[in-house]
């Protein structure tokens, strides 16, 4: 039942994606304006669903992060329709030439931005990925299915039913964003296997949810990573500054990705930044765990252990390591890092150049916090997920991302010899 149910979803997913690939970009901005327009309308239904799903969460015990996470409020569905705004100020990239070229025997060969066709979401736990996913496959021509997880499931039909209906309101196909409508997991097992319909499967979530669908998907797959992200202050960092960024980085938002996991502080400037960083950490209720040198200085914390350092918390829990050169900084990140998001706080340009080029990540920050590795931020408007692979995106993918290209050759009769 469930197969065929999501084989239906593919057939007319395909149909609306050959209407999306060729819509004009005036059409397709319109159809987001009417989303954006919708989320508002409808914001007080919205919420009504989201509280039935905060209700769930929290009688099963999940996490502060996780709630939070799952959290819609007002404000965050103003900024889930500012997200959509912010798409149609953005150029189309679908039709693009990105280049063209002309042959000795007068071919002109070029290279074609177009849709990927219809692309497949497994995420979990957060419903503003419904609405960020679906305005970007709307913007760039592409259909998408959404399998968002059991925790938002109320909150996900609730926007999907919205957006999906703002689309069909401008004369594009509601097809176009299509809701799994059941949490039943075989569904999952199905959209890995659907080669027929699916173009592309993006799965964003935690790590057990990344490896669940890479290793048994047959469906090409674009990976988000985890984020084991660090921040390094170096023994020439300004300490005021580090302290700044390590406290932004770890608690603006602690149950995303792009939030710090470790700090590593140079021996040079421990004594000193420690103290100052752990008052204003805790005072955020900051779990601080440290490494022997680190509890040398701050004896009150708990001892880091092996698998500290390999942890995405994603909650108010920061591992903490003292190094005594540059150099065993990056070693630690090679060692233990996700490669999402690395920052260095430093006033000596030498170790910033060095720190950029020997690290290995899809964002390397330089006196930024690294909740700054993503889409919005990056002016790329939302984002589709943040890759740590390095085929066929890294980073936050945005419009670009979510195209591939085609040749095209334009010819006045050469035929080969």
């Amino acid at each position: 039942m469930i197969k065929e149910e999501l084989e239906h979803m593919g057939k007319k997913a395909k149909e609306a994606g050959r209407v999306l690939a060729s819509a004009p970009s005036s059409l397709k901005d319109e159809a987001l304006e009417s989303m954006a327009k919708a989320l508002r309308e409808r914001a007080h239904m919205i919420l009504e669903a989201n509280e039935k799903d905060m209700e769930a969460g929290r009688e099963k015990g999940l996490s502060k992060a996780l709630l939070d996470r799952l959290l819609l409020t007002p404000e965050r569905i103003e900024d889930m329709a500012r997200g959509l705004e912010a798409l149609i100020a953005l150029p189309d990239p679908v039709g693009e030439i990105v280049s063209m070229w002309t042959r000795p025997n007068g071919l002109q060969i070029g290279k074609m931005r177009v849709p990927l066709g219809v692309v497949g979401m497994i995420y979990e736990a957060r419903p503003n990925v419904t609405v960020d996913a679906s305005g970007l496959c709307l913007k760039t021509g592409n259909a998408v299915i959404l399998r968002g997880g059991s925790e938002a499931f109320n909150s996900n039909m609730a926007i999907a039913g919205v957006i999906s209906s703002a689309v069909g309101k401008v004369g594009l196909p509601e097809e176009a964003i299509q809701l799994v409508k059941t949490t039943d997991r075989e569904a999952v097992n199905v959209m890995l296997k659907m080669n027929k319909y699916l173009d592309v499967l993006i799965p964003r979530g935690g790590a057990g949810l990344i490896r669940l669908v890479v290793e048994n998907a047959s469906v090409p797959v674009l990976e988000t990573g985890v984020g084991n992200c660090h921040v390094y202050v170096d023994g020439e960092a300004d300490v005021e500054m580090a302290v700044n960024i390590a406290v932004n980085s770890k608690v603006q938002r602690p149950g995303v990705c792009n939030a710090a996991e470790t700090l590593l502080v140079h021996s040079a400037i421990a004594g000193k930044f420690l103290p100052l960083v752990a008052e204003k950490l805790e005072a955020y209720g900051v779990e601080l765990r440290g490494c022997e040198k680190t509890r040398k200085i701050l004896p009150h914390i708990k001892e880091a252990s092996e698998d500290d350092f390999y942890t995405e918390y994603l909650d108010l829990i920061l591992a903490v390591k003292v190094v005594e050169s540059l150099e065993e900084a990056v070693e630690h990140i090679h060692t233990y890092g996700s490669g999402h998001t690395e920052a260095i706080v430093t006033d000596n340009y030498h170790h910033a150049r060095t720190f950029v080029q020997k690290v290995d990540a899809a964002a390397v920050n330089i006196n930024a916090s690294t909740r700054f590795t993503d889409g919005f931020q990056y002016g790329l408007g939302a984002e589709i997920g943040i890759s740590t692979q390095k085929l066929h995106a890294r980073g936050p993918m945005g419009l670009e991302e979510l195209t591939t290209t085609k040749f095209i050759v334009y010819g006045d009769g050469q035929i080969r010899g």
